[in-house]
């Protein structure tokens, strides 16, 4: 199965965007080679300008007390498994405590570190980290690889509780929908969401169909039409005609 998720506000646009970075951050991290290190480099970057909004921190906060106290209310219910539950709510705890503790916009406690800013103003240029252009950062480069691996977790170190708040709360969205099996006729699908607010829609469908789904969605409706891929790309021009059964998911927390 593949899966595809269009978010249906831009605070979760943004957390997508954030837990994508997140994880190639740490894919190229692990990696040994000083092209992979740049490429982590890159992308912490990447992290800092996609997170810099002033109420992440808080906008996060808010919704894992939400969630705290929504979860608790199930205590002692006999449908619920108390073991999760419990493990749950002391995940949302303890990542709270630690997103809390985080001072300032996210990337904030590196403004001062003139090497990252350096690299970072050059990376606008095509080619601009170049080693005539950046002799001190082709020597870090030339660092063993666990060196420059334990500067790189030095620097993100005081972003690791936002991307566990935001991992944690993109799953608490995911696990909230109903998943149904549904059927779009002529690669055409229509639902009415009669005024109810969603967060994210998610579906699931065959690896091996060679669709790509196009979403529309507002608080009213939401469309999605299946178009066949071709060597150029997605044309929007080109919808299949057939049959297309996949798993629908609406979730809000």
């Amino acid at each position: 199965m593949i899966s595809y998720e269009f978010p249906l506000n831009e605070r979760v646009r943004t957390l997508l965007r954030l837990e994508d970075l997140f994880s190639k951050f740490d894919f190229f991290t692990q990696r040994e080679h000083r092209l992979d290190h740049h490429t982590a480099l890159l992308t912490l970057f990447e992290i800092i300008e996609v997170g810099s909004r002033a109420d992440l921190k808080s906008d996060l906060l808010q919704e894992l007390d939400r969630q705290r106290l929504t979860l608790s209310h199930y205590r002692g219910h006999p449908s619920v498994d108390s073991e999760a539950l419990e493990h749950t709510l002391g995940n949302i705890d303890r990542v709270a405590s630690d997103l809390n503790q985080c001072n300032g916009r996210l990337g904030y406690h590196l403004r001062d570190n003139e090497f990252l800013m350096i690299i970072r103003s050059r990376c606008s240029i095509p080619g601009g980290v170049c080693e005539f252009d950046l002799p001190g950062y082709h020597r870090w480069q030339s660092r063993t690889a666990a060196s420059r691996r334990a500067d790189i977790h030095h620097w993100f170190a005081p972003m690791r509780p936002l991307a566990q708040a935001v991992a944690l709360v993109l799953q608490l969205l995911r696990n909230s929908g109903e998943v149904s099996l549904v059927t779009a006729e002529q690669g055409n699908f229509t639902q009415q969401l009669s005024g109810k607010t969603y967060q994210l829609l998610r579906i699931d469908m065959p690896a091996d169909l060679e669709l790509v789904p196009e979403f529309s969605a507002n608080k009213y409706m939401l469309w999605i039409r299946f178009n066949v891929p071709n060597a150029q790309g997605v044309s929007k021009n080109n919808p299949t005609a057939d049959a297309v059964q996949f798993r629908i998911r609406l979730c809000n927390l």
